[in-house]
Order: structure tokens, then C-alpha cells, then sequence
């Protein structure tokens, strides 16, 4: 089929939103998030709108008035990267919008793993390994940030010093001892 019969946009007009850099939320369920999580995203939002945008449409616009646009590699190029944008702010808006931010620092019951707090435990293979348990939007394995909605967080979920949870891999069973539980100290 020629291109001049197809949608532009066919491939982006669908609610793929999800896939624009974030795991979907489980049903129901509420979009947790640390204070710098949300900052983070905040800030991105706020440069796409404020920066990036702008910027782009200017190129679209310059590329457009300089004629055939069916050739014009400023004017397709910009308009992709238009398009991958609004995409992105229109994640980040409903992201932003569903977001509970909660200040880990605040938590009151410190002796026990909640949403918010880093986590040192030991696996049955006898690996020491410390995570941070953090909103879905904010994880990055190789820094130790996991999701709360992750099988390891949900595992140590409320689990003390001391305690042993068991958490399903691919592999089978393993068993987590917790070593120590910490989380930010209050600004005062």
C-alpha cells in the first residue's frame, strides 16, 4: 500500500502510553511515588513543555516555510520528534496526575519494610544485596531501586530485622533474611 493511503499518526493515535517509559500500574492500585521521584518527573515534564517543545515546533515551522515538505527531512524529522514528545507529556500528565507522592522520611513505624525504605538482606546463596523499595516510575536496577509492586519488595513487605521471607524466582524459592531496614532522616 502507497504511504499517501495511510494515517500518519496510525501508529501512535493508540493508548500505548504505557510503553512510553514506565511499567503499567496493577489495577486498582495506587501510583506511589518518593518526593524526588516526582520531582524527577516534574522536571522532565516542565523541559518538554517548556524547552523541548518550543523548540521543536520552531523547526517544524521554519521547515515547513521553506516548501515541498513531502521531501523535506527538518520538516519529517521534526514532526516525528513532535509527535514522541506530546506522546511523553501526555504519559508524564496522567502519571503526575494519579501520583501519591509519600515521604519516606516520614514513615513512623521504622522498624519495619515499607514503601520508601532500603533494605539489606541476605539470599540463600548467602549474597548480601541492598534495595530500595520505590514507585514504579523510579526504578533503576543497577542503582538498587526496585519497584514496590516488585516480587522482592512485595516479599519483604513489612518484614522486620531478623525475619526470613520467601520470594518465587525463576529459579525456585529463595529465602531473604533481612539484615537492616533504613529510610531518610525527617528534615527539621
Amino acid at each position: 500500500m502507497s504511504k499517501a493511503f495511510t494515517r500518519e499518526d496510525a501508529a501512535s493515535s493508540d493508548d500505548g502510553d504505557e510503553s512510553e517509559g514506565g511499567a503499567p500500574l496493577p489495577a486498582g492500585t495506587r501510583n506511589y511515588m518518593t518526593v524526588t521521584g516526582y520531582q524527577t518527573l516534574k522536571a522532565e515534564f516542565l523541559h518538554l513543555m517548556d524547552v523541548e517543545r518550543p523548540q521543536t515546533v520552531s523547526i517544524v515551522s521554519w521547515a515547513a516555510s521553506n516548501g515541498d515538505r513531502s521531501e523535506n527531512g527538518d520538516y519529517l524529522y521534526g514532526k516525528k520528534r513532535l509527535r514522541e514528545i506530546d506522546r511523553r507529556i501526555r504519559f508524564l500528565t496522567k502519571r503526575l496526575d494519579c501520583a501519591e507522592v509519600v515521604d519516606p522520611a516520614a514513615q513512623q513505624n521504622r522498624d519495619q519494610v515499607f514503601f520508601g525504605a532500603t533494605v539489606t538482606y541476605v539470599n540463600a546463596a548467602g549474597d548480601e544485596v541492598t534495595v530500595s523499595i520505590v514507585g514504579v516510575d523510579e526504578v533503576d536496577p543497577l542503582k538498587g531501586k526496585i519497584s514496590w509492586i516488585s516480587p522482592v519488595a512485595r516479599a519483604l513487605l513489612k518484614a522486620r530485622e531478623g525475619d526470613v521471607v520467601r520470594v518465587m524466582t525463576p529459579a525456585g524459592p529463595d529465602d531473604l533474611e533481612v539484615v537492616e531496614i533504613r529510610y531518610p532522616l525527617p528534615d527539621e
